[in-house]
């Protein structure tokens, strides 16, 4: 009996110490919720809740730089394909599309339905320069995050008063300095013809490329741009090539860069080495020009060639091309736009997972914290690092060469921010 007795006494002792540990884990845990509660009270919720994020983006679904708005496809697959997987952070993504037309006031009408209407926790993408620039002021103002906007101007990482909108892209300035260094390296005395499209991405990029060029001897000897509202720029090509120019930069959105493209083509007279900015370097824009005509065209790039054969096997191309077969049918998996979608929605997934709170105040920070962030779409090398003192998430880029019917990489991917420093105003 004494031995029972003690056997049970111990028993409700363990038992006593192990409710005991129990409660004070659960105390302990209880205080660190309230602890990260009490970091993130007071911070915005809108459009988040435990289980769903409710995002919007701003596309040219019509309008002269429509093409573009095939992007919004790749971004609704690869929310759709982790969706089915469970979400984010047990979340499932509610992904809001609204066409601008390329217009920045309708921009400006679309952001303010987003926000004002739908309740969007982020209005995640807007497309286009002008169209960035009409709405940055009325979000951050609002303080909702505009987080990997699809464009390249630098002033998305210079501007220090718009603190909830971050770009994604290579920005134009760095993308001239690949430009500048592969001419500088392999046609050091090349003469240098411009066609630019006439607004803050056109004199970004060619501002670039005239600082990147400096104290070097390849020189710009004309220059013609071009306005949005123009039907065509084949006068403007006509110009350029009575400057006999040995290479043509060709800074345009996809409807010019196929004009220019043709116009290039169909002057036997003139053969420049014919330089494409990336954002006219999907196969849908040199497609109609006919491939054979547009052969040695050079641009770059930072992402994976979705129409390259030598990637079948790669495993991020795999998911890819299942999701878009799934989510998004009829809709060409090869052209480039689908997959720079599929990257950028990646690379939001990859910010949001790290937001320390789920609020709009989580996500713009998170944004700027991001270090050495590997996404699977993008080419090896290229890797996502923003900081204080550097807001350009991706300034690595590789160049390309299309030949046959598909764009070829050559040479090693360039990271300007150590080749050239910092990009600042």
């Amino acid at each position: 009996m004494r031995h029972n007795t003690a056997l049970r006494a111990a028993a409700a002792g363990i038992a006593a110490l192990l409710t005991a540990t129990a409660c004070s884990t659960q105390r302990g845990q209880e205080d660190a919720a309230d602890s990260a509660d009490g970091a993130c009270k007071g911070q915005q919720t809108t459009g988040i809740t435990d289980k769903t994020i409710k995002l919007g983006g701003i596309y040219p679904m019509s309008g002269p730089a429509s093409a573009y708005g095939t992007i919004s496809k790749g971004i609704s697959a690869y929310f759709k394909y982790i969706n089915e997987k469970g979400g984010i952070d047990g979340r499932k993504v509610e992904f809001v599309v609204r066409d601008d037309g390329y217009q920045p006031p309708k921009a400006v009408e679309e952001a303010r339905r987003l926000v004002e209407r739908e309740k969007v926790f982020a209005v995640f993408q807007t497309l286009g320069t002008p169209s960035t620039a009409a709405v940055w002021d009325y979000l951050n103002q609002q303080k909702v995050p505009q987080p990997f906007v699809a464009t390249g101007a630098s002033v998305w990482g210079t501007d220090t008063k718009h603190p909830w909108t971050m770009g994604w892209q290579p920005n134009y300035v760095s993308e001239s300095r690949v430009y500048a260094n592969h001419l500088k390296e392999s046609k050091p005395k090349a003469k240098v013809a411009v066609l630019f499209q006439n607004d803050d991405f056109g004199k970004d990029l060619l501002g670039g490329f005239k600082q990147a060029i400096k104290g070097s001897k390849v020189k710009v000897i004309a220059e013609e741009s071009y306005e949005v509202t123009d039907p065509s720029v084949s006068a403007q090509m006509s110009n350029l090539a009575r400057s006999k120019a040995d290479v043509l930069l060709n800074i345009t959105t996809p409807k010019f860069g196929s004009q220019a493209l043709a116009a290039d083509a169909k002057n036997t007279k003139w053969n420049p080495l014919h330089i494409v900015n990336s954002v006219s370097a999907s196969t849908s824009v040199l497609k109609p020009v006919g491939f054979k005509n547009v052969q040695g065209v050079v641009s770059a790039t930072y992402f994976k060639d979705p129409a390259d054969p030598q990637l079948a096997d790669d495993a991020e191309m795999k998911t890819y091309r299942r999701a878009m077969k799934k989510y998004a049918p009829g809709t060409d998996p090869t052209i480039q736009f689908n997959a720079y979608g599929w990257a950028v929605a990646s690379s939001l997934h990859k910010a949001l997972d790290a937001m320390k709170c789920p609020t709009r105040e989580g996500l713009r920070d998170a944004v700027q914290e991001l270090k050495d962030v590997k996404v699977g779409m993008l080419l090896p090398g290229v890797t996502l690092t923003t900081g204080p003192k550097d807001r350009f998430p991706i300034e690595t880029m590789q160049l390309m060469r299309f030949k046959g019917e598909r764009w070829g990489l050559f040479g090693e991917p360039l990271d300007t921010r150590k080749k050239f420093g910092p990009v600042t105003d």
